[in-house]
């Protein structure tokens, strides 16, 4: 894959910020960093991982290769970028409603569902902190979120880490699953059909006994469930602490 230079400090800060100002490319569409993640976005989308390199950007905007060096210092610049912007779409249409259970499964629902449409960028962006607007908006949110519940200092800040790390693993191990060629997703999903409900009840009782079970639960994401016990035993916690 192409890429930037390695160091972040590639390009002095002050030539990367004159190089901000809006630049028209060949075919006259107006240079942005917005616009350079949203093509970064979609190329990984339709491309894949290796999409992410500097000529095929370069292509795909109509501009010089170099020119991107004048809105990102490296490619690691661009992946905490475009991560950032994956939070920002997740937190598009959240709005709290003072009902705290009811607004975190909805920040985590609408986390996990933008990270599985667009996988290939999710299995870049899962583990990253981004240092950036839209997820110090997230943090902020969910910060808020839990200390209007009742949660003090200190555990508003652990159970927001342990939420936001439950949802983001989640949604890693999904994208990956949706990010796999068609041919492979299509083999893992058959195995608990074709495989699993086949193995003799002698040796794997346990198993055949939930076979029918595991066919139909295994081939969907365990969020939603998962997620309800999560927030049982958060509703637990603050029931312990209010005591």
């Amino acid at each position: 894959m192409s890429t930037f230079d390695d160091a972040d400090d590639a390009v002095p800060a002050n030539r990367l910020a004159a190089g901000r100002r809006r630049r028209t490319t060949r075919t006259g569409t107006v240079l942005s960093q917005e616009l350079i993640v949203q093509t970064a976005i979609r190329l990984l989308s339709q491309h894949g991982h290796d999409a992410l390199g500097v000529r095929r950007l370069g292509i795909a905007l109509g501009a010089d290769p170099s020119a991107l060096y004048r809105y990102f210092r490296s490619t690691d610049d661009l992946v905490l970028a475009v991560a950032d912007e994956l939070i920002g779409m997740s937190l598009e249409n959240v709005r709290p409603t003072g009902d705290w259970r009811d607004d975190l499964r909805r920040i985590g629902m609408n986390l996990h569902r933008t990270y599985t449409a667009h996988p290939h960028v999710a299995v870049l962006a899962a583990s990253r902190v981004t240092r950036r607007p839209n997820e110090m908006r997230g943090v902020e949110l969910g910060l808020g979120i839990l200390r209007g519940a009742g949660f003090g200092l200190e555990d508003a800040a652990l159970y927001y880490h342990r939420f936001i790390d439950f949802t983001l693993g989640f949604a890693a191990i999904d994208a990956a699953a949706n990010a796999l060629p068609s041919e492979a997703g299509a083999a893992d999903r058959a195995a608990w059909r074709e495989v699993y409900a086949s193995l003799p009840p002698d040796q794997y009782p346990r198993i055949a006994e939930s076979a029918h079970t595991l066919a139909r639960t295994m081939s969907a994401s365990a969020y939603p469930g998962a997620l309800e016990i999560f927030l049982d035993g958060l509703e637990a916690a603050l029931d312990r602490s209010a005591q």
